[in-house]
């Protein structure tokens, strides 16, 4: 049996078609999403058509989270950029989100079970991230049933197999490659190196998961638009180098 993961789409609907393509191609038939589907200044609106369509098991992210539990006025940039572009019934399914889910033997969320913003299988080390210790991504799984663990937020692809054999997976960005965050000192920088829309397929045999992480190019050119439009020229530059500026 094997599953697609996405996750962290944040608006690019490009990259999104992109990633639903390959995953066609390969014959995957079952696709879920690890959330923050909307945010950022790029299609947020055609990203909702086509996610609301397609009926996927969907937990809320911490961004979608932001986009309906916050007042306009004290909503995040990336929410601003696009709050205006979205109808009620929009925001509808952004609420009805789940924090957590289990599909098939895995354990969905998008950060760790308790917390939509806490990373799981990184840590913050200075300017960047890096791999968790052995002990610190077991804690969270201890007791559970499932045998696979799918989380994002990172935005950084990463398998971690544990020592009783189960298996911690991270797809990765479907649509932002590399972000900043200006408020700290220094800036803290997320960068995967490519502008490819990531995301994994995870596949069970016996009682054994296994996951290929996969970077699927594609043509940025749209994308890039809206977020000249929006004087987004971090992310202009991002989405051409999966790196952010200097």
């Amino acid at each position: 049996m094997a599953l697609a993961v996405i996750a962290d789409i944040h608006g690019n609907l490009s990259a999104l078609d992109a990633v639903l393509a390959d995953i066609a191609r390969r014959g995957v038939s079952r696709t879920v999403n690890l959330g923050d589907c909307l945010s950022g200044p790029l299609d947020a609106r055609g990203t909702a058509d086509r996610l609301i369509a397609l009926d996927l098991p969907t937990v809320r992210g911490n961004h979608d989270r932001q986009l309906v539990d916050r007042s306009a006025d004290r909503m995040g940039l990336w929410e601003r950029w696009c709050i205006e572009d979205l109808d009620q019934s929009h925001l509808d399914w952004v609420r009805d989100l789940p924090p957590v889910l289990e599909v098939d033997g895995a354990l969905l969320c998008h950060g760790t079970p308790e917390s939509d913003e806490t990373n799981w299988l990184d840590e913050r080390d200075g300017t960047g991230l890096v791999l968790r210790p052995a002990e610190e991504i077991a804690v969270k799984v201890a007791g559970l049933p499932q045998s696979l663990f799918l989380s994002a937020h990172t935005h950084v692809p990463r398998v971690v197999r544990l020592w009783d054999g189960r298996l911690c997976v991270n797809p990765g960005s479907v649509g932002c490659p590399a972000y900043a965050d200006t408020r700290l000192d220094p800036p803290f920088r997320m960068e995967t190196g490519a502008p490819d829309a990531r995301y994994a397929v995870v596949e069970r045999t016996g009682d054994t998961w296994s996951a290929t992480l996969i970077a699927v190019p594609y043509d940025t050119t749209p994308m890039v638009t809206l977020a000249e439009k929006k004087g987004a020229d971090d992310w202009v530059h991002a989405l051409t180098t999966g790196r952010v500026p200097l």
